[in-house]
């Protein structure tokens, strides 16, 4: 047993595990068996190929630093072979292959201690010379001057009683040989005899003064973690990290740090409502000491010191961040909810958003989900609020904290226009002036995946604000550069006809948090209208929900959606959606959501009682085509809305396979067909036969018309003329 050359925490070996990455090995094994994954080692370039750089790792393995792990082009790397270089072993496969990765500390002086990693054991420099009786590779030049540096700061951060400093002890051993040579080459006096004695008395006084200056010095405090703070009440901590907020109360400067383990809040005093430490804000690395306390229950620690790094220290801190950023973003479990082929055309698509939202959580950023204000897009945005929520109540010490870094905001519609995008700008400025938040991830969800959606995209690109899209519709390629990951079935050129936005935001959450996996199962046949595929019907099923409690959560959601639909309601959708009965967990009755889908259906009906009333029915080419004018003949703010009654009138007066339903509004024309049709393009061609109706379409293929309200007869016959045209 030993202690950690770091961290001085009792181990079994010379390092503890959660310091290894601070540590660079020399490998003295003859194996690649014997490397350990994780750690950073010394290496030498061998030879470059046109996939990366061979880099030996002591005398007998060579690893492959692979191109994609570098930080830039391989062409422009300025490595010879032979040249020492820092690398990470990040897997050893069974065949003795060494995979190794990037390293931005390329100094051993950057790293916070060293060790001799041999076959059987790891030693210390100075035992593995001990032990072998030779040292191991030599440095020279500028190197050893390094070396010499690092030793001084080694003792200087890990001071033992007793021992002297590596610095002095160099300093005083060449002032020594500088003496005697002197003295050997000229005579002594009587004089030079009593200067001597004096130099000698004023240098032990100086000695003595350094020792008892060494002795009432308190050795530097060791790091620790946020996730290790909670059972260090009372305690003086040191941490490192990242600050993610900083905002200013009527008392002390609150910020947030975040490390590679959570996110702490951090009081700092000047005086009552006077900013402390002025010049540390958003995204600088800090080293920072206080007492951890509770402040109204909630962990946070009173600072009081708090240090800006810079160069190397920063360095250090910034690649251990990235690098627990890397590992827990990662998803756990990338298995799909249920086969469907829709959902697995874009399995990699869904991965890279799940780990997109896991890394925001992980860097403390908000998470603002856009979702439209229909059964689909609540249900969808619900499904990432219940993967999401429990990683930021694990990753923050605040217990309101899943409150200030989770939203979901309905959209009036599916496009997410300039209107939405200056609402979120307006408000993630306010949140970054006046808290210091970090600028938000934006999560679409059956929505903003058409052309019309590119201008309020572009808003958020130029304020640096990640934006990400999770929708069923037939999407628009342009998407794909207005966003970071775009993830829509269509342009994977799969069937979209059966698959719905909670299908796909429902796996993705499911890849953002395993632990709620069971939590979701139910919600893509929840999404469902009609033709519900077997699959998410048998997944529903195994969860504990027959087909009556999935129509009436849907029913209840798409009732609960159109009132106060600019409003989240997080905690009633949760209840309808997952009020389980924990002690027996499977569902309870369903007393609200049977409460609920009860009034949704009395209002449905009583809107399609008098639509069918007034339902015009024509045949044009040999398409049976219903007429709804919904201007005259629908309450235009009383439920149900119109397209979720033109979706019920479509669905239950549909007579063949041939069949449209159009509801001609004041200025809007919706359509509904059983066949596949694009609305653009009915779009195009009314607008050609009607070329003064200001005719233009919002939300792409699957979306709607607009026009000017003077032309709408005109529009109307347009569209029964171009139908026959358009329908595929």
């Amino acid at each position: 047993m030993g202690n950690c050359i770091i961290c001085g925490v009792p181990v079994d070996g010379e390092i503890c595990e959660s310091h290894e990455e601070d540590a660079v090995f020399e490998f003295e094994g003859t194996a690649a068996s014997q490397l350990s994954p994780g750690r950073y080692y010394r290496g030498t370039v061998d030879g470059y190929a046109d996939f990366g750089v061979f880099i030996d790792i002591g005398s007998h393995v060579t690893g492959l630093l692979h191109r994609s792990e570098l930080d830039q082009r391989l062409e422009s790397l300025d490595w010879d072979p032979g040249d020492d270089v820092y690398v990470q072993v990040l897997d050893v496969r069974d065949n003795g292959n060494v995979d190794l990765g990037w390293s931005i500390r390329q100094r051993e002086r950057e790293f916070r201690g060293k060790l001799i990693e041999t076959a059987d054991d790891e030693f210390r420099p100075e035992e593995f010379e001990d032990e072998t009786g030779s040292g191991t590779q030599t440095d020279t030049g500028a190197d050893a001057a390094e070396t010499t540096d690092d030793s001084a700061e080694s003792s200087d951060d890990q001071p033992t009683p007793g021992t002297p400093n590596a610095t002095d002890t160099v300093a005083g051993g060449s002032g020594s040989v500088a003496t005697e040579s002197a003295a050997a080459s000229a005579p002594a006096t009587d004089a030079d005899a009593e200067t001597e004695a004096e130099e000698t008395d004023e240098t032990l006084a100086a000695e003595s003064a350094d020792e008892e200056s060494d002795v009432d010095e308190e050795p530097a405090l060791k790091r620790t973690t946020v996730d290790a703070i909670e059972n260090q009440v009372g305690s003086v901590v040191r941490l490192e990290g990242e600050i993610t907020g900083a905002r200013q109360t009527s008392g002390p400067t609150v910020f947030e740090l975040r490390d590679e383990t959570g996110t702490v809040e951090c009081a700092a005093f000047e005086e009552a409502g006077v900013r402390a430490y002025p010049d540390v804000t958003v995204d600088d690395v800090v080293a920072l000491e206080g007492e951890i306390e509770r402040h109204h229950g909630d962990l946070q620690v009173e600072t009081e010191t708090l240090d800006r790094l810079d160069g190397d220290e920063r360095a250090t801190v910034t690649e251990r961040l990235e690098t627990a950023l890397e590992r827990e973003a990662s998803p756990d479990d990338v298995s799909l909810l249920a086969d469907h082929d829709a959902v697995a055309a874009v399995e990699d698509g869904l991965v890279d958003a799940a780990t997109a939202i896991r890394r925001a959580v992980m860097e403390a950023r908000p998470i603002v989900v856009r979702h439209a204000a229909t059964a689909d897009g609540y249900v969808a945005g619900a499904a990432i609020e219940r993967a999401v929520l429990p990683l930021i109540r694990e990753k923050h010490t605040r217990d309101d904290a899943e409150y200030h870094y989770f939203e979901r905001r309905p959209l009036d519609g599916r496009v997410y226009d300039m209107d939405a995008a200056t609402d979120d700008v307006t408000s993630m400025l306010e949140a970054r002036e006046r808290h210091g938040e970090q600028l938000p991830l934006v999560v679409l969800v059956d929505a903003g995946s058409t052309v019309e959606s590119v201008d309020g995209y572009d808003l958020l690109s130029l304020y640096d604000a990640d934006a990400l899209v999770i929708d069923d519709s037939n999407a628009d390629a342009a998407i794909t550069d207005a966003v970071s990951i775009a993830v829509a079935p269509s342009l994977a050129d799969a069937d979209v006809s059966d698959v719905t936005s909670t299908a796909l935001s429902a796996t993705v959450a499911a890849h953002v948090n395993d632990d709620v996996r069971a939590d979701l199962e139910h919600l893509p046949a929840v999404s469902y209208w009609e033709n519900t595929p077997e699959a998410y019907r048998e997944l529903a099923a195994d969860a504990g929900y027959d087909e009556t409690g999935i129509s009436e959560r849907r029913e209840a959601i798409a009732l609960e959606a159109y009132y106060q639909s600019y409003k989240d309601k997080r905690e009633l959708v949760a209840d309808l959606l997952f009020g389980d009965d924990e002690e027996t967990d499977r569902p309870v009755d369903g007393d609200l959501a049977a409460h609920v889908s009860e009034q949704f259906r009395a209002k449905l009906d009583t809107g399609l009682e008098t639509a069918r009333e007034n339902l015009t029915t024509e045949s044009v080419d040999g398409i049976s085509v219903a007429v709804l004018d919904t201007a005259a003949f629908t309450h235009r703010y009383n439920f149900p809305t119109t397209t979720l009654l033109l979706d019920a009138l479509h669905r239950r007066e549909r007579e063949d396979d041939s069949f449209v339903t159009l509801g001609l509004g004041d200025d809007e024309l919706h359509v509904r067909a059983t066949e596949s049709l694009n609305v653009r393009d009915l779009g195009d061609a009314i607008a050609e036969a009607a070329p003064d109706a200001g005719v233009h379409v919002v939300g792409g293929q699957d979306g709607h018309i607009e026009f000017l309200p003077g032309e709408r007869d005109a529009v109307r016959q347009a569209a029964l003329d171009a139908l026959d045209a358009t329908l595929a």
